[in-house]
């Protein structure tokens, strides 16, 4: 699997859970609920929106998963079509799969070509050079003097048409949609040695500008998202690329049902606050995407139960019903290795997110998310009452040191029916 969008850390109360089992029931049948857009959003029918404190899992279903799916049983099927909402799948594998697993995207990178492809050579006039004549590669996986992506020039009409017509294939053989990779509204080009470079713009030959790269992406998904008009579509993409008032970042952020943030919160480049990298600026992302009319797959890269506890809080904190959850460890997410927590469930929002105590908080039915952005100061703060943490634990006041959250359920949904809101 590549995930090509670089990291920041390279670069610097009230019960009311009846709701539950209904909810449960539209995850397990895989139902899904047209939902009105902005006008100018993505057109394709939307994943259905559930209470914003249940969290949805996507799973990235790369060759470390294939001994999950090669020959699954029908019980393991119905487990997955049970915890996953969508997965990321890769092409021709999954093909004869898809007919079990019918929430299955597609990956494609927008603008890679491997040398070993025919493309490569019919059509070398497709990959971007630089200011010598050298063709310039994709910045990721370079060692030893060559990396093992060239970069194509997605601003060229030709390649464009290339590319959607295989996308359309795709679509064909019964994907869901396609989780396309490298949606990059930063220069990511490089020589073999990984050396960035700005390729020349072969309409102008010139320097590209990032205005122009940014513009031919723009109008790159545009156009996929016009030829597919009711394929779900997710752009890994970086949300810092741009700040959220330009006109490229809006019409690719449009052209898109899912904007997938690899790290997640997670990042170990967020910094506290309200900066170019802080943690209060990624979650504000995150509502701008949902004012689109689009959505997020949180992509967590925790290690520990601390980070996996923080990163689905950050979810939680943001999470307008349509958002999911990846994990990159198979270890958490794996049908024998399923981490509990993935399944919890606080009901509906009671509102926003909003500080309190020193603290992010957000509020729900059964419960409530606390996070301590990164740079803070430990804090302790006592809680308005009882709460049992995702371990067990009844606590009445929690201790968070920074990049730490706690995600807790009221003992009034616990005494519930089928255990409250929590799955």
């Amino acid at each position: 699997m590549m995930l090509l969008s670089r990291g920041l850390e390279a670069l610097t109360s009230g019960a009311g859970c009846s709701i539950h089992s209904f909810w449960r029931a539209v995850a397990l049948a895989g139902l899904s609920l047209a939902l009105a857009a902005p006008a100018g959003a993505a057109t394709a029918s939307a994943i259905g929106r559930a209470p914003a404190g249940q969290v949805r899992f996507y799973q990235v279903a790369d060759s470390e998963f294939d001994p999950y799916t090669k020959s699954p049983t029908t019980a393991q099927k119905e487990w997955m079509r049970a915890h996953y909402l969508r997965m990321s799948t890769w092409s021709s594998y999954f093909d004869s799969r898809v007919s079990w697993f019918p929430g299955a995207w597609a990956y494609k990178d927008s603008f890679a070509i491997k040398p070993d492809w025919p493309v490569f050579s019919q059509h070398p006039e497709w990959i971007l050079r630089d200011a010598y004549g050298n063709m310039l590669f994709i910045d990721w996986g370079c060692a030893n003097g060559t990396c093992p992506q060239y970069a194509a020039d997605f601003g060229n009409q030709a390649f464009r048409n290339f590319w959607i017509n295989e996308a359309k294939q795709l679509i064909a053989k019964g994907y869901k949609g396609l989780w396309v990779d490298d949606v990059n509204l930063e220069f990511r080009t490089s020589n073999r040695y990984g050396t960035a470079i700005t390729p020349i713009d072969p309409r102008t030959g010139k320097t590209m500008t990032i205005a122009n790269w940014r513009r031919y992406m723009a109008e790159f998904m545009e156009q996929l998202r016009a030829a597919l008009p009711t394929a779900e579509i997710a752009h890994n993409a970086i949300w810092f690329a741009g700040s959220t008032s330009d006109p490229y970042v809006q019409r690719q952020v449009k052209a898109a049902n899912y904007i997938n943030l690899e790290r997640g919160a997670t990042d170990k480049g967020l910094t506290n606050g309200t900066g170019t990298f802080g943690f209060e600026t990624f979650l504000n992302y995150v509502d701008f995407v949902h004012s689109t009319g689009g959505a997020v797959i949180m992509m967590d890269y925790g290690t520990t139960n601390t980070e996996r506890e923080f990163g689905m809080a950050s979810l939680l904190l943001t999470n307008d019903g349509r958002d999911m959850i990846n994990t990159d460890q198979v270890a958490w997410s794996a049908p024998d290795r399923w981490w509990p927590g993935y399944s919890t469930h606080l009901g509906d929002s009671m509102g926003m997110r909003f500080k309190w105590a020193g603290l992010l908080r957000r509020d729900f039915q059964c419960g409530m998310v606390l996070a301590n952005q990164p740079g803070s100061s430990t804090i302790t703060a006592r809680l308005p009452q009882s709460y049992t943490t995702i371990e067990g634990s009844v606590v009445s006041s929690v201790t968070l040191a920074a990049r730490q959250a706690r995600v807790l359920r009221t003992s009034q949904c616990e005494a519930g029916g089928g255990g409250g809101c929590h799955n």
